[in-house]
């Protein structure tokens, strides 16, 4: 902590005066600004990951970005292709859900849907090989975003994972990041419908 910081006075938060959570709510908004860097490097950091593919998580997740926006997706699902599998490192066992909290206040209430879901989609490709049920997405059959999430899985994500594929660069798609990360969070405008789980 900087000690040249103001802070607030109290030690419990029941002892807070508005003066002291308008600090807070400038301090949030100051570290607000720094998320599309912060996200940035966690990006960078996926190169340092799981282990055990051909190809390292950054290069998985620039290769799902970029296969999504040559199919012509939007701003917000390339993004989201992007972020998909960001919560690798600290949440290996629930890493959709991670994902979908961080892009969630950002953009529209389908993108979030499929980043949630993907995991459990995903295990159509590779359920039977480790033993589970490749047909657990079933459970959304008839849902609205079922098709998006079939798709993204199908088309973008399950596919990259070749070395030899011409995959853009985080540089490339830096500039959609920091886009969709400087929106008013939850902007009825832009978010719409609620996520449905």
């Amino acid at each position: 902590m900087n000690m040249d910081q103001q802070t607030v006075s109290f030690r419990r938060m029941d002892e807070g005066s508005a003066a002291d959570y308008a600090l807070l709510a400038s301090c949030e908004d100051d570290y607000a600004a720094g998320l599309a860097d912060r996200l940035l490097a966690a990006l960078e950091d996926l190169q340092h990951s799981l282990g055990g593919f051909r190809i390292d998580r950054l290069q998985h997740s620039l290769q799902s970005a970029t296969r999504a926006e040559a199919d012509g997706a939007d701003i917000e699902m390339i993004v989201g292709a992007l972020i998909h599998d960001l919560g690798d490192d600290l949440a290996p066992h629930n890493h959709s859900q991670l994902a979908a909290c961080i892009i969630r206040p950002y953009v529209r209430a389908e993108v979030t849907w499929v980043i949630e879901h993907h995991g459990i989609f995903q295990l159509y490709y590779f359920g039977d090989a480790e033993g589970v049920n490749k047909n657990e997405r079933d459970r959304y059959a008839g849902h609205k975003w079922f098709d998006s999430c079939d798709n993204f899985c199908g088309r973008w994500d399950q596919m990259s994972f070749d070395p030899e594929y011409p995959t853009k660069p985080l540089s490339h798609f830096e500039p959609m990041l920091r886009e969709v990360f400087s929106r008013t969070p939850f902007d009825p405008a832009i978010i719409g419908e609620s996520a449905e789980t």
